[in-house]
C-alpha cells in the first residue's frame, strides 16, 4: 500500500524561495498545501491547514521561525518542522532543535535531498546530517546556560543499555550504525530507541541529540565512535 503524500506548508519571506520549493516538491508528488511569508501567517495557516511538515525559515519579519515553531508545535505536537537556514552553523538551529524541530536544511539543498527530507520527517523520523549537526550542537551546547532545557534531564529511568544507546544517538549514529556498534539487530535497536523516546518524552532523534549534550552524556568536542 502506497503511503499518502506528505502535506507541506512552506514558510519563507522570499517569494522565489517559496516558489522554487513548491515546484520541486509538487514535481515529486508531494502535496504543498500552502505558503506563508512570515511567522505569524505560518501559525495561522498551520492551524487551518494541519500540514504534516512545515518548511520553516528561521529569520523572518513579524514573528521569527523559532517563535512560530513553538506556537505550531504547542497547538499541533504531531506536526514536523524542518528549519531552513542559509548557514550550516546558524546559532538559531540549535535552539530550534531544542524546542522540537525535527531537523534543518540549508537553502541550497538539492531538489532530491529536499524531497527526501520531507518524506523522511513525515514518517516520524528526524533529519540529522551527522557532521553538520554534530558541529552545530558541539558549538552551542558548550554554553548550556544560554539555552533552556527542552526535555527532562532525569535519566534514572533508563537502563544501562538504553543510556548507551542514547549516548550513541547523541554522537549522530543511525540505527544501522548503532546495530553494528552494539552487535544487535536493527529491530532490537529500534525497540531500545522507542523505549528511550517514551521514557523521556522525546519527539525524535533531534531532541535525543540535544538531550545527550545537555545532560553531559556526550561532551562538546568529543569525536563520535563509528
Amino acid at each position: 500500500m502506497t503511503e499518502p503524500a506528505p502535506r507541506v506548508l512552506i514558510v519563507d519571506d522570499q517569494t522565489l524561495i517559496r516558489t522554487g520549493f513548491r515546484l520541486i516538491l509538487t514535481a515529486r508528488g508531494i502535496d504543498v498545501v500552502g505558503e506563508a511569508a512570515d511567522g505569524a501567517q505560518a501559525v495561522s495557516m498551520a492551524r487551518e491547514l494541519v500540514p504534516d511538515v512545515v518548511l520553516m525559515d528561521i529569520r523572518m519579519p513579524n514573528l521569527d521561525g523559532l517563535d512560530a515553531t513553538r506556537r505550531i508545535l504547542q497547538h499541533a505536537p504531531h506536526c514536523r518542522v524542518l528549519m531552513l537556514t542559509t548557514f550550516d552553523l546558524d546559532r538559531y538551529v540549535y535552539t530550534a532543535l531544542s524546542i522540537g524541530a525535527s531537523g534543518f536544511l540549508l537553502k541550497d539543498v538539492t531538489p532530491e535531498h529536499l524531497a527526501a527530507a520531507v518524506r523522511l520527517v513525515s514518517t516520524g523520523d528526524a533529519l540529522l546530517a551527522p557532521s553538520i549537526t554534530r558541529r552545530l550542537v558541539e558549538r552551542f551546547a558548550a554554553n548550556p546556560a544560554a539555552h533552556a532545557p527542552a526535555v527532562p534531564a532525569d535519566l534514572t529511568s533508563l537502563t544501562p543499555r538504553e543510556l548507551e544507546v542514547l549516548t550513541l544517538l547523541g554522537r549522530g549514529l543511525s540505527n544501522t550504525e548503532l546495530a553494528a556498534h552494539l552487535t544487535l539487530s536493527e529491530a532490537t535497536v529500534k525497540s531500545h530507541v522507542a523505549r528511550i523516546f517514551a521514557k523521556l518524552s522525546l519527539r525524535d532523534r533531534a531532541q535525543a541529540v540535544v538531550l545527550a549534550y545537555e545532560t553531559g552524556l556526550v561532551r562538546p568536542g568529543r569525536a563520535p565512535e563509528h
